[in-house]
């Protein structure tokens, strides 16, 4: 790592000569403009827009909008008559407890080494915040700015956090927060169950950003000039229930599911849009195989109908040849006894 400023922490009256590094760097894949034809990379020219001539580093300043058309600029000499703009100090103002400081105001991180001679005192300050538990909170001038920061410990190293003043703080302004919205004691109570079945220890290595992977696998698939492999289709989430309470405990069946834990058995439970819609297709998918085979049997049952029904009239005619030689049989033997 590169210094990227070097100071002192002013610790009442002690000093410590430190030097900054940047604790951070973004992992995001850049890419130039080029020309889509043939690669070529797209310049932009730094053009006045008053005499259209181009402009060098040299000739540039800033200026600042006062409205009207009219514009205030300022040189690097008006920067440097600053009262801020050269201080390398980080001078501590006090020391509170760290959870009393929103996270809200954090903005860049940077890691403190000691400069030269100043390890011992560097050591000592690092040791009295890891006792006290508390973070200092400095001010800082970095770039040209002052800014308020905090000191604490990270890893055995002094890390300096820059915050953003209150004022660059946004206040939340919805409507919703004017409503009158109230919340049921059972859907609070699920939600709460919904946040326990989903607690545990939070483990930074166990994320990694999935775009910026994939993103390099297109990249080096176009070096190597193979084909890009798709990545498979997440499998879409249920549509949303409009019944809170069966969102909420079809979410905790879910997270249980997740850790491998069996869902709660009772026979008075009620079916969850993810459950009944599990049964509904498990239901159709029965249904959906007894189809053929009924109309399977149906067909091989249609000859069976068939035969039955042409043999019927022989039956029919057997039977009444029957009826009539009965019903012969006692005239026959009137004329005998006659």
């Amino acid at each position: 790592m590169r210094a990227i400023w070097k100071g002192a922490v002013s610790f009442g009256l002690v000093s410590i000569a430190v030097k900054l590094y940047s604790a951070t760097e973004e992992k995001d894949i850049r890419f130039h403009q080029v020309h889509r034809d043939d690669g070529g990379r797209i310049r932009y020219k730094r053009t006045c827009q008053v005499c259209g001539e181009e402009v060098s580093y040299d000739d540039i300043a800033k200026g600042y909008d006062i409205g009207g058309g009219e514009m205030v600029i300022l040189t690097d000499e008006d920067f440097a008559e600053l009262p801020l703009s050269t201080s390398h100090a980080i001078d501590v103002l006090e020391f509170v407890p760290a959870e009393q400081v929103d996270p809200i105001l954090y903005n860049k991180a940077y890691f403190l080494e000691p400069d030269g001679a100043a390890t011992k005192p560097y050591v000592l300050l690092r040791d009295a915040l890891t006792d006290s538990e508390r973070v200092a909170i400095v001010k800082v001038a970095l770039r040209q700015r002052e800014q308020l920061a905090t000191l604490r410990v990270r890893e055995g190293v002094l890390l300096l956090n820059t915050m953003l003043w209150p004022d660059e703080i946004r206040k939340p302004d919805f409507g919703f927060l004017d409503e009158d919205l109230k919340v049921r004691p059972p859907e609070l109570a699920m939600a709460s169950s919904l946040i326990d079945s989903m607690a545990g220890d939070f483990q930074p290595d166990e994320f990694t950003d999935d775009y910026r992977a994939a993103l390099q696998e297109v990249i080096d698939a176009k070096v190597e000039g193979r084909e890009v492999v798709q990545p498979e289709e997440v499998e879409e989430a249920p549509a949303a229930a409009v019944d809170l309470m069966a969102a909420l405990k079809a979410s905790v069946e879910r997270a249980k599911a997740a850790r491998g834990e069996a869902p709660a058995r009772g026979g008075g439970a009620e079916p969850t849009p993810i459950s009944a819609a599990r049964s509904a297709k498990k239901a159709a998918e029965k249904k959906a195989a007894k189809a053929p085979a009924k109309k399977a049997a149906e067909k091989k049952a249609a000859p069976k109908k068939a035969a039955e029904k042409k043999a019927a009239p022989k039956k029919a005619a057997a039977a009444e040849k029957k009826t009539g030689a009965k019903k012969a049989a006692p005239k026959k033997a009137a004329r005998k006894t006659a």
